[in-house]
Formats: C-alpha cells, structure tokens, sequence
C-alpha cells in the first residue's frame, strides 16, 4: 500500500509532529471528506507500506524527521511543488529563493532521485504569459537543476472556486491556453529548457496531448521510480479514484481538505483559507486523525 501525504494539504509543512506520532502509532484515521462519519484505519506499519509519497511546497519544518524514516527503512519521495507567481497568487507561501534553498538541502539529504520536481499549476493570464513562465521555469530549473532529475507540469484546472478566486485578482485568466497562438512553441520550449538542464519533463492529468512537444504523460505517484529506486514492486494499475486523465497508480490519502494554510487562489483543496489557519490553530497531533 502507497500512503499518499498528501494530496489535500501541505502534511510536511504543517503537520509532520502529527504524522511522526501517528507513523511511531503505527496507523491513522481518515475521514471520508465526503461522508465525514465514515472513517478508515490505516495502517502505517512497516510492513504494510510500501512507499510514503510527500505533497510539499516547503519541505523544511520536515527536515528534523527524516532521520527516523530513515532509520525505519521507509521507502518515500517528495513531489515538491516549486512556481514563482507573486503574492496575490501565492499568498501566504515562503518567498522564492527560500523554497529553492529548502529543495536543494533536502535533495542534499535525501538524494536527488527521491526529488521530484512540480511546476504546477501553470496559469496564464496578462500578467502570467508564455514569456513570464519561460524565464520563470528557465530560472527554476537552473537552480534545481542536479537537486532533481524529473519534472512535472500541469496546467490549472478551472474548477468554479478557482475561477472566482482567481478572478477576485485578474480577469484575464484564459481557460484554454491550447487555443492561445504560440502555445506550441511554448510547450517545445518548456520541454528544451527541461533537457538543458537535465531534467525529464512529463505532465500531470492533462486532457490535451503534449507529446509532440516532447512532453509524455506521467505519474505523480509513479510504481515505476519506486521499482527503479527502492526495488519495490507495486501494482502498475491506474488509480481508478482519480481524475480521468491521472496516470497514477493506487494509493491510500491521510490528509484533509481545508487545512493548508497557504491561501494559493488556484488550490482546490482548501475553500475558505481562514478556515484552513482555525484549523492550524486547533490541530492537536496527538490525535489519532489529522481532521
């Protein structure tokens, strides 16, 4: 069993105490986000996980609990979310150069076949063009660029919330920048500055085909970096629970919506970002469930 930490919150960046207890516990609870009387047991036994696979966008508050999941011979990598937009996007997120920084000391501690570099969502917009994400990536990739060997791009999923969120702050976010001139050259352009820097580039749950581009589809939580890097050997099967275009394979999510603080107006994890920090204020990590 892959247990996925997480795709609903930030768990490295919040709430590791509560996930270190709960791994030394041996199991946690999980509330169905769509039935919250029902609740699962997970167990996090050595034995009956296979990988752990980390959801961050700032891993450092993490770094003092990797020498345990070391120790224990836990199989795990970070999916490590690294974009550049401005404060009025990105709110309440560490600044740039930190969040770059934090990468390279984790990959430096971890090693850089456990990194895995995510440039997601792309937006674009007025503000947020072809050309600002060229030199934005171009910029990224440059300083991961040794700390990672594989990179996954996405572009924003408008679901209702994260169009009026974003609109709250730009009216000119386009929908489908497929249909935008220039955005072939833009994907070809993506996947050269990939290679320069000794990056493969693949996508995540993207409808359109990118592969001319030089761009294959790929998996986030992937059964085969966990063959090649940890010899572990898991189902290759599609996770059936997932969006239609997502290539991952089937895991099982702790984590909770509404609870990431970080307040990014694309994110479709968290409605009410004032809710997400009452509930950084409330969170007791001796619990037996995050939420």
């Amino acid at each position: 069993m892959i247990i996925s930490v997480s795709r609903r919150t930030d768990i490295p960046a919040f709430y590791g105490k509560w996930f270190m207890k709960r791994v030394q516990a041996g199991y946690c609870l999980v509330r169905n986000p769509f039935n919250p009387k029902q609740v699962s047991r997970i167990s996090l036994q050595k034995k009956d996980v296979d990988a752990f696979v980390f959801w961050t966008r700032n891993a450092r508050p993490f770094l003092k609990y990797l020498r345990l999941l070391e120790k224990e011979k836990y199989p795990f990598y970070f999916l490590y979310t690294v974009t550049g937009y401005s404060r009025d996007i990105e709110r309440h997120l560490p600044r740039l150069e930190s969040r770059i920084l934090s990468f390279q000391r984790l990959s430096g501690i971890v090693g850089f076949k456990r990194m895995i570099w995510r440039y997601d969502p792309i937006i674009i917009s007025r503000e947020y063009s072809f050309d600002w994400h060229r030199k934005i990536f171009t910029r990224i990739a440059k300083q991961l660029s040794g700390h990672s060997q594989c990179v996954i791009i996405s572009f924003v999923d408008y679901y209702r919330k994260t169009l009026r969120n974003l609109s709250e702050v730009d009216d000119s976010f386009i929908v489908h920048p497929e249909n935008v001139p220039g955005f072939a050259q833009f994907m070809r352009d993506l996947a050269d500055i990939a290679r320069q820097y000794h990056f493969e580039i693949t996508s995540c749950a993207e409808e359109i085909t990118l592969q001319q581009f030089g761009i294959s589809p790929g998996k986030c939580i992937d059964d085969r970096l966990l063959a090649s890097v940890f010899d572990v050997e898991v189902s290759s099967k599609k996770d059936s629970r997932q969006r239609k275009y997502c290539n991952c394979v089937a895991s099982r999510d702790i984590g909770a919506y509404n609870s990431c603080p970080y307040g990014c107006l694309y994110c479709y994890a968290t409605d009410n970002p004032d809710r997400a920090k009452q509930f950084l204020r409330n969170h007791n990590p001796d619990l037996e469930w995050l939420v």
